[in-house]
């Protein structure tokens, strides 16, 4: 019993034509190692750099412990100045991450030292790109993005382990019914197959991302991603072209999180619990149906 994971492509650099053939359109990962290249950021980048630009935010820390039923999405276990923060995961393994941060709106200078790769596709989204940062050892639970947008997903400062699966996995992954995550009762790492069968010959993707490297993931593959330095990521995001992907986003990020919010908020625990038995029950109908086909 085991995933079925292959290792990922990766290019140095690559043309508008080859990544639009390749990649893009087929909606398949890639590692782009020469993309970041020509940014300031790729010799400017590092925590000490991080800490000077920022300085004292305070920053909401997310650990890895499971959602609490009754609070609401994104709620953050800790906050802490963002200098000390740094310093944390400079000198100690820790859990605590930071994520859907925006240090560019604090330090305006840092929109300077990254270029969007319009070279490559149009349709970027965000003036003010979110940025994420880990301890050694965090690990950021699998998932897939609420807006369906492609990522151009850049590391610095060290190494990050990534699992990718595209979407049409979603029921034997577990998905959480009305939520873009899955059940977070097993690690896809190290998965218990005896108590989780369905992940039994899901196929993935695997790839370790160093300073400066770029992953492409297009719209809706599932990721979950390990820290394996105390390091820090800039994701650039792009719509895509389909409208029925933009729908999807819409409905997501609308209905969807606002009907959620509220069975969560009225019902709690049983509302959770209930959920999460229906994954169970899907998860094994797909496999037992041998979904995907």
């Amino acid at each position: 019993m085991a995933l079925i994971l292959k290792p990922i492509d990766v290019v140095e650099n690559i043309t508008k034509e080859e990544f639009e053939e390749k990649y893009l359109k087929p909606r398949i990962p890639v590692v782009i190692r020469g993309m970041a290249k020509n940014w300031p950021a790729y010799e400017k980048w590092n925590l000490d750099y991080m800490k000077e630009a920022v300085g004292d935010v305070e920053v909401p820390l997310y650990d890895s412990s499971k959602a609490d039923p009754s609070a609401p999405i994104n709620a953050s276990a800790a906050k802490m100045k963002f200098a000390d923060y740094v310093e944390l995961i400079r000198n100690t393994p820790t859990d605590l991450r930071i994520f859907l941060f925006d240090p560019i709106k604090h330090a305006p200078k840092l929109l300077k030292d990254y270029l969007s790769p319009k070279e490559l596709m149009g349709g970027f989204l965000d003036k003010y790109p979110n940025m994420f940062f880990g301890g050694k050892g965090s690990v950021t639970f699998l998932h897939f993005d609420i807006d369906m947008a492609h990522i151009f997903h850049t590391h610095f400062n060290g190494r990050k382990h990534i699992l990718l699966f595209d979407y049409k996995w979603k029921e034997r992954l577990y998905q959480i019914p009305y939520a873009t995550y899955a059940l977070e009762d097993y690690d896809i790492s190290n998965p218990d197959f005896e108590k989780f069968p369905a992940l039994d010959g899901v196929e993935g993707i695997e790839c370790f991302l160093e300073h400066g490297d770029t992953l492409f993931m297009p719209t809706g593959w599932w990721h979950w991603m390990k820290y394996l330095d105390g390091s820090f990521s800039i994701s650039l995001r792009a719509w895509d072209k389909s409208w029925a992907v933009k729908a999807h986003s819409l409905w997501n990020l609308t209905f969807q999180r606002k009907f959620d919010d509220i069975m969560k908020s009225k019902f709690k625990k049983k509302y959770m619990d209930w959920k999460e038995g229906l994954a169970i029950k899907r998860a094994e109908s797909a496999k037992k149906a041998g979904l995907p086909r």
